[in-house]
């Protein structure tokens, strides 16, 4: 039990299973893990008329912060399922980073430069907090059977499906699944179970995580920051060696400020540290005390030690099983790139699966999701060893050059470019997927086939809104043009779009308020400040055609039924 949170305890329930010997009931989903990554997966395709069933293998939620920092992108996408309020309420909003080179400054970021967007940089929330949050959604809506106390102890993959062994109190039932999506953790006992492994670098290096209760204020307590000191004066003499020698290769600390006055501490101890030893009060303490001081008064919350691995499967599918968050992919802590991976995973797969399960798509569809997702992956692996490698050097040429770096970041700009406490999590952009239809005119936005869409302020019905509000969970022709009618050639495609086996719901983006009625089959939305256009470098007659997960599909500067229905044939690997 922590200081500042109870966990809750949810309900078994009996499975029916147990109660109908010999009968084995078929699912068209199961989801093993009711994580962030398992429980985003259930509640989008549940929102999507596709019914789940959802197996975890403990009652309540995370033990300890855990995932900590959720990103611009990830909030969005919570925004689509329900929670993003709940998370932004609850956390702390941060957009600027710091990083320390011994008590000098020599380096600071921010997340979002450019102001007029919905959400944030970052938000730091305890994941128990956020799986409660999601578990609190999951139960609204009834697409949803969520199973606590349910260990899946065996999976043997079919042609057309899934057989699934479970372990419950009350004993083992068996069923059927047309497709298991796992997301079960990094040690992900069903890849396991499938002889599958994670290939990749478990970086020689450990970091004890504290978490700190403050009773008073001190000397970043009202700041919403992300602090990072390389060598820092109160932590010296602990990292890791480097070579084969005996050189110190210096210390790092990082600090953030969470929901209820918690503060998380990251020391580095090196790769000789006992993790066990160094999770015992009698050590954490003195290094709390000598970063915080002698007076503050704090409680200790919790505690743990972990080690930098950045690894991942070859393939995220395998037949009808497919694997999300860390169950597919490892990175390390620094860039908060585990989490809001995951979550993106679970936003990439689950409007394909619906499709494919529905019969739209083919099952090509489902291989582009582990190919967008494992180019994902591969990005924020090589970041993540970049940082890791910056953090702890290794060898005393590395080490050499990272302090040359932090010292000359300290007056010149050039240098700063250099230090990397972390590159911190960015969406992904997929610009090589096979489902993007390639531009074949000139734009002036960064946002070609394959991004991940930009908010921006809007009025809808006369209120204020933004973009990403109204674009999510099915294909969107977005259309800009001046006033809020269109001419019958452009009603004739907007209906037939509309009426599609894949329906296209059309947004119409005008510089004014309109006077009368929307179009048939068209909401409107008003970009009175012009960003939006800006953003997407629009002009009158331009057309986005866009994904389910907020990416763009393809752009013109025409509206073209025969290209739109090409592009959305692409999209949907009916090509």
């Amino acid at each position: 039990m922590l200081a500042t949170y109870t966990y809750p305890r949810y309900p078994y329930r009996r499975a029916p299973e147990l109660d109908r010997p010999g009968s084995v009931q078929r699912h068209p989903v199961v989801v093993v893990g009711a994580g962030p990554v398992g429980l985003t997966a259930a509640i989008d395709l549940a929102q999507q008329g596709l019914p789940v069933l959802l197996l975890d293998d403990d009652d309540t939620v995370s033990l300890g912060s855990r995932g900590l920092c959720y990103a611009k992108r990830a909030l969005e996408i919570l925004d689509r399922l329900g929670c993003g309020d709940a998370v932004a309420g609850k956390g702390v909003t941060w957009n600027i980073g710091r990083t320390y080179f011994g008590n000098d400054e020599v380096f600071r970021f921010n997340l979002q430069p450019e102001p007029d967007h919905h959400r944030p940089g970052m938000v730091n929330l305890q994941q128990y907090y956020l799986e409660e949050f999601l578990v609190r959604r999951a139960a609204e809506l009834p697409g949803i059977d969520l199973r606590w106390k349910s260990k899946v102890v065996s999976v043997a993959p079919q042609a057309d499906g899934v057989c699934i062994e479970v372990q419950t109190p009350d004993g083992r039932y068996t069923l059927q699944a047309d497709w298991l999506v796992v997301a079960d953790g990094a040690r992900s006992p069903v890849r396991g179970m499938l002889g599958l492994d994670v290939e990749g670098k478990v970086f020689q290096d450990r970091f004890l995580i504290v978490d700190v209760v403050l009773k008073q204020p001190m000397f970043a307590a009202n700041s919403a920051e992300r602090w990072f000191w390389f060598d820092p004066p109160f932590h010296p003499g602990a990292g890791a060696r480097v070579g084969q020698g005996n050189t110190p290769a210096g210390t790092s600390v990082l600090l953030h400020r969470e929901a209820d006055n918690v503060w998380r501490i990251d020391f580095q101890l090196g790769w000789d540290a006992d993790p066990e030893l160094e999770k015992q009060p009698e050590r954490v303490i003195p290094r709390l005390r000598a970063m915080l001081g002698p007076e503050p008064e704090f409680e200790l919350e919790w505690v743990s030690v972990y080690t930098f691995q950045c690894r991942r499967m070859q393939r995220f599918r395998h037949g009808r099983v497919l694997f999300a968050g860390d169950a597919a992919h490892q990175v390390s802590p620094f860039g908060a790139r585990g989490a809001n991976s995951g979550i993106q995973d679970s936003d990439n797969l689950c409007w394909k699966l619906k499709l494919v399960h529905d019969g739209h798509a083919p099952e090509a569809l489902l291989d582009s999701y582990s190919d967008e997702r494992v180019a994902a992956a591969d990005e924020n692996i090589l970041n993540s060893t970049r940082s890791t490698d910056f953090i702890t050097p290794k060898t005393q040429v590395s080490k050499d050059f990272r302090d040359a770096v932090l010292t000359l970041a300290r007056e010149h700009p050039f240098a700063r470019m250099l230090v990397n406490s972390g590159r911190l999590s960015v969406p992904a952009h997929l610009g090589s997927s096979a489902l993007n239809t390639p531009d074949r005119a000139v734009f002036e936005s960064r946002l070609t086939p394959g991004s991940p869409m930009d908010d921006a302020p809007v009025r809808h019905q006369g209120h204020a809104s933004w973009l990403l509000q109204h674009v999510g969970g099915h294909f969107t022709l977005m259309l800009f043009t001046p006033a809020a009618a269109l001419d019958a050639t452009a009603q004739d495609v907007v209906r037939s779009l509309a009426e599609g086996a894949i329906p296209v719901r059309t947004l119409l983006v005008v510089s004014r308020e309109p006077t009368g009625d929307p179009p048939p089959g068209c909401q409107v939305l008003v970009d009175q400040r012009q960003l939006v256009a800006r953003r997407y470098g629009a002009r009158p007659g331009t057309v986005y055609l866009l994904r389910p997960d907020q990416h763009v599909a393809a752009r013109w500067h025409h509206l073209s039924l025969a290209e739109l229905r090409a592009a959305l044939a692409r999209a949907t690997a009916n090509a």
